[in-house]
């Protein structure tokens, strides 16, 4: 009877040591899954990361192109408005620049005339000399007055019209143009222009006062 006991328990021993293995291999099973699971997930936050910096870079790129789209179209438009604006002030002052020589010689022409009239004094006359101061006298006078009349038609389409009392007015008739070229001309001609005129009326005076 011992011995059938004794090998009853032995059976069971084994029995037991024979079941071991299955829960070592299912513990395994379980690691392995773990395992597995956190790799997925760790590879899905990494795509998701990268996916979210390709989000970001390509919305930079969006907001980069945007700015130089921008950048380029007012680049073009100030680009126009300075060469326009500088085209035009460079003919403005050259407008300028030739209305400045053409008042200086206006001034100087003008100063001319003013001392020769502010000279003339008709209470100085005598009787012998009345007509010919009064013949010179009037050459001067007349060549002011037309000299004076021509500058105020050369300059009254310019800004220094209002010098004149006249209005100033962009556009001008050939005429005038022409009218305005002349007086250029005599005003740069000065004494040149004005003393033919002064020798005539002098030696018309002096033939009549031979008579």
């Amino acid at each position: 009877m011992a011995t059938t006991n004794e090998h009853t328990q032995h059976l069971k021993i084994r029995s037991t040591q024979m079941e071991m293995p299955s829960s070592v291999s299912s513990g395994r099973t379980t690691d392995d899954y773990d395992r597995k699971l956190r790799d997925t997930q760790e590879e899905m936050e990494r795509n998701r990361l990268q996916i979210e910096e390709l989000a970001r870079k390509k919305q930079e790129l969006e907001e980069l192109t945007s700015r130089k789209r921008a950048f380029l179209s007012q680049q073009v438009e100030l680009t126009e408005k300075l060469t326009v604006a500088i085209t035009l002030i460079e003919r403005g002052l050259n407008e300028i620049h030739e209305e400045a020589e053409d008042l200086e010689q206006c001034r100087t022409c003008f100063s001319s005339h003013l001392d020769k009239i502010q000279k003339i004094n008709p209470e100085n006359w005598t009787r012998d000399n009345l007509p010919e101061k009064l013949d010179r006298a009037t050459v001067s006078i007349d060549l002011a007055a037309d000299e004076y009349d021509q500058a105020a038609a050369h300059f009254e389409g310019s800004r220094s019209g209002a010098i004149f009392g006249r209005a100033s007015k962009r556009s001008r008739t050939n005429s005038r143009s022409k009218e305005s070229g002349e007086f250029v001309s005599n005003l740069r001609n000065g004494l040149a222009f004005n003393l033919p005129i002064l020798v005539l009326g002098g030696a018309a005076l002096v033939i009549y006062l031979l008579k």
